[in-house]
């Protein structure tokens, strides 16, 4: 009988809710998420790669036992801001508040607390802004007006045995901000920075450079356009970063169905009279394959790049409309690297920077970063893989393939 009784009830609840459906509203709802807790399944691979080490940046990892001692530096970090700006909190406070809700929906599944507690929230999203403006602008000597080309130094300024803001603490503890900044449930809205320096009243083009500090402090060396709209976040801009310049467009290429399909490694594409180039740019976009030559961008492996590129995967995967470049672009040197021979090789044309050191750690690498990827089947590279197929079944080339092959197959005999 009471089983029945809850039969009836959930009957109940499902038909009254068949009127609540809403495309409409679902499409705004789902559009308003850009930061998210990366599921177990994708988690099982490299669990340590998702978590923050240092410090925590928004609700997710807040108040965690191993990154609690940054919080006194992120309130140190407050104060300096307060001073330097010359801003009552207050000020901070209301303009922060005003956008709260979109900050807070910016978060998928955010706990209950921090939807009820609005003002615990908008502090939050305030001390950890701050520090995160106090710390950029710190270690690219940009200063809070954008104006200047050094960052504002006086009395009141940091003292020089700081552990976090001095010349010790922008080489040792630095580089692991910098690492936890790029983890996708370690993200901060770039609304927040807006919000704080428009309210500071010091720059007029607030989006443009707040883009371009975060892109100083997260990829100094890396040649970018200009990004006039506000990112979502650090992730999403260095992810854009990375793809920067037009994507070009290639015809659909479709494989001979009586050929072989088999993906060649970058020695056996050598051996078929494939060669090896730099491209022109370091955007992964900058991928071409003409007249025998493969284009690749430059690539520092350094111990950070299973991180990166990890988090950059997870936020394609789990954000609808971000694209699948990165992931695309892993796949395609996966599939390209299988040995030390082939990061050699691909080393010694200057495609690949091993900071690695071990040439098997770098292509271990590879191998383990595309297990479990999703593709999209109408992904460029996928087109640029195909073109190099064709090229491989020319009968030149595969009767020079074979040669090369057996030729240093029996002198290694």
């Amino acid at each position: 009988m009471l089983n029945s009784s809850r039969e009836k009830s959930w009957v109940k609840e499902v038909s009254n809710s068949l009127n609540s459906i809403s495309p409409v509203a679902e499409l705004h709802k789902w559009s308003k998420h850009s930061i998210y807790r990366v599921p177990a399944c994708i988690k099982e691979l490299n669990s340590k790669a998702y978590k923050p080490q240092l410090v925590s940046f928004g609700p997710f990892h807040h108040g965690e036992p191993q990154l609690m001692p940054m919080e006194e530096h992120k309130h140190r970090a407050l104060l300096y801001f307060l001073k330097r700006t010359k801003q009552p909190l207050e000020c901070f406070v209301d303009a922060v508040e005003e956008v709260a809700v979109q900050l807070q929906e910016s978060y998928q599944n955010l706990d209950e607390r921090w939807i009820k507690d609005r003002d615990g929230f908008v502090q939050l999203m305030i001390v950890d802004g701050c520090f995160m403006l106090e710390v950029m602008c710190k270690s690219t000597n940009i200063p809070f007006n954008f104006e200047k080309t050094e960052y504002r130094s006086s009395a009141d300024d940091y003292v020089h045995n700081d552990p976090i803001f001095s010349a010790h603490g922008m080489l040792y503890t630095v580089p692991y901000i910098k690492r936890d900044m790029l983890m996708i449930e370690n993200q901060l809205p770039l609304l927040v920075l807006e919000r704080l320096i428009a309210t500071a009243g010091v720059s007029k083009k607030t989006a443009e450079n707040i883009n371009m500090l975060v892109l100083k402090f997260l990829a100094p060396n890396l040649r970018t356009g200009h990004f006039g709209v506000l990112s979502l976040h650090p992730l999403d801009l260095y992810r854009k970063s990375l793809l920067h310049g037009p994507q070009e467009s290639l015809p659909d290429y479709k494989p001979d169905p009586n050929s072989s399909e088999i993906i060649r490694s970058a020695m056996e594409l050598y051996e078929a009279g494939i060669r090896f180039k730099q491209s022109c740019t370091t955007s992964l976009h900058d991928i071409h394959f003409k007249h025998g030559v493969l284009s690749l961008p430059v690539i520092i492996v350094d111990d950070t790049t299973e991180y990166m590129f990890l988090n950059l995967m997870a936020f394609e995967r789990l954000h609808v409309g971000a694209g699948n470049e990165v992931t695309s672009y892993v796949f395609f040197m996966d599939n390209i690297i299988d040995s030390a021979k082939d990061v050699r090789l691909l080393t010694t044309k200057g495609i690949i920077q091993n900071v690695l050191g071990s040439k098997k750690a770098v292509a271990k690498l590879f191998n383990s970063l595309s297990k479990d990827v999703v593709l999209d089947p109408e992904n460029n590279l996928d087109k640029v893989q195909c073109m190099v197929n064709v090229y491989c079944q020319k009968p030149w080339n595969k009767w020079r393939a074979n040669l090369l092959h057996t030729y240093f197959r029996s002198c290694q005999k």
